[in-house]
This record gives structure tokens, sequence and C-alpha cells, in this order.
């Protein structure tokens, strides 16, 4: 693709209707902070035409094939948009396992091609992935649709080998628990409510207040100047949201 010859070095930066009109054709899909260049590249894919199954397939793979990094971006931006989703499926997972942060982010943030058609296994390994790297994993479309009991244990696996290590984990890790706690994460919580950082604190209470386990509503009971927050509205997730 030749566009970067032909187009300025400019930043897309979409309107709140612009936002939302987008949104209502296809939820979750986002263009903002998109290169011109990228965006192009990305309506260009959808002016191939799809009636030729074969013939469109075919186009679409050489692309993938011979795809230098900011090509591949392109590619896997326009997953949502392409015809015969599930054929793509495997390039998507491969892009989760991608060394290249570019294209990893173009599958996993603000993509609502992983929610749609991975399975479970890929999913969570999107998720952790994230995580592992340090991604902000609000900007994964669709993540508590998505949420699942084996992510929540894996999470917390993930969370003591961190801790034994000396090191922190993200405080909005824990929004993918609230759902599935059980006595083991209700420890995790503990440990939260313990931790000299707010953000902590906070998470643990408001994944408690998500919780049905009736321990979890008793250990966040402790807390009450965090519990009247969490009850009230006046903490969500969103404030740990950087």
């Amino acid at each position: 693709m030749a566009a970067p010859r032909f187009l300025p070095k400019k930043i897309i930066h979409t309107t709140d209707a612009e936002k939302a009109a987008l949104n209502l054709e296809i939820p979750g899909f986002s263009v903002d902070g998109w290169s011109l260049v990228r965006l192009s590249r990305v309506w260009l894919l959808t002016q191939l035409d799809p009636s030729d199954k074969e013939g469109y397939t075919k186009n679409i793979e050489t692309l993938f094939d011979t795809a230098e990094m900011n090509e591949l971006v392109a590619l896997y931006s326009a997953l949502p948009l392409l015809s015969y989703p599930d054929q793509w499926l495997f390039r998507a997972t491969d892009a989760v396992r991608s060394n290249m942060g570019f294209v990893f982010d173009a599958i996993a943030l603000h993509n609502p091609y992983p929610e749609k058609y991975f399975s479970e296994l890929a999913w969570n390994q999107l998720v952790l992935k994230t995580i592992f790297n340090d991604k902000p994993i609000h900007f994964i479309e669709g993540l508590e649709n998505r949420s699942n009991e084996k992510l929540a244990v894996t999470l917390s696996d993930f969370a003591h080998e961190r801790w034994a290590a000396g090191r922190s984990v993200p405080a909005q890790v824990w929004r993918l628990t609230g759902k599935y706690l059980n006595t083991a994460l209700l420890a995790d919580m503990q440990h939260l409510f313990d931790s000299e950082k707010e953000e902590d604190r906070q998470a643990a209470a408001l994944a408690c207040g998500e919780a049905t386990l009736p321990a979890a509503n008793y250990l966040l009971a402790k807390y009450t100047d965090l519990e009247k927050s969490v009850k009230s509205g006046a903490l969500t997730w969103a404030d740990l949201e950087h």
C-alpha cells in the first residue's frame, strides 16, 4: 500500500457526534488517534469486492503475508469491517503473540473483533498479555462482557507471582474478579485493603461491591468510607483508569 507517499502526516480526531455515529454502525469501533494513512489503508480494504469469497480472502491473505508493520496495523484494525470474519480468526489470535507493540495494540485495544470472535482461551490470553505489557485494559472492547471465572483465577495467580517478586499489580486488574470472588480471591481483597496504596484499597472495595459472596459484603462493611463511596457511585472503576 503506497498511501504514505501521497498523504500528509495527520492524526485523526473525531467529534463526539462522529464517535457516536461510528459506534452506532460498528459498536466499539474507533478511529480516534489514527493517522490519516492508517485510516486510508483501512478504507481501501473496505473497497475490495467480497462477492468472490475465494478471491477476496486470497487477496487479503496475500496482504497479511507481505505487509510491513504499519500495514499490519491497518489490516488488524480493519478486521471488524472485513467480510467473512471467521476467516481471519487465526490471524487475529496470532497477532496477540506478536512482539511488535503497535501490531498487538491494533488487535487488543479499541478493536471490537476479539470480543465477538475469540474463544475464552484466546480472550484470556489477550487480556493477560495486555496486563503483562502494562497496557490500559479499559481500552479492551468488551472487557466486562467477556469476564470469566478462569480469567479471575489466573489473575489471582499472576498477582501472587508479582507480589512474591516485590512488584505491584495494576489496580484495574481487579475489575475482572468481583463477580467471581471465592475464598482465595477474598484473601487477595484483604491483601489489597491492607495495602498502603489508596488505589489498591479502592479496587478491593469495588470488587467486593460487585460480589454476590456474602463474605465479600461483610469484608467491605469493615471499611465504611469506601463502602459508602462504592454504594453511592462516588467511586467507580473509571476512577482507576489511567
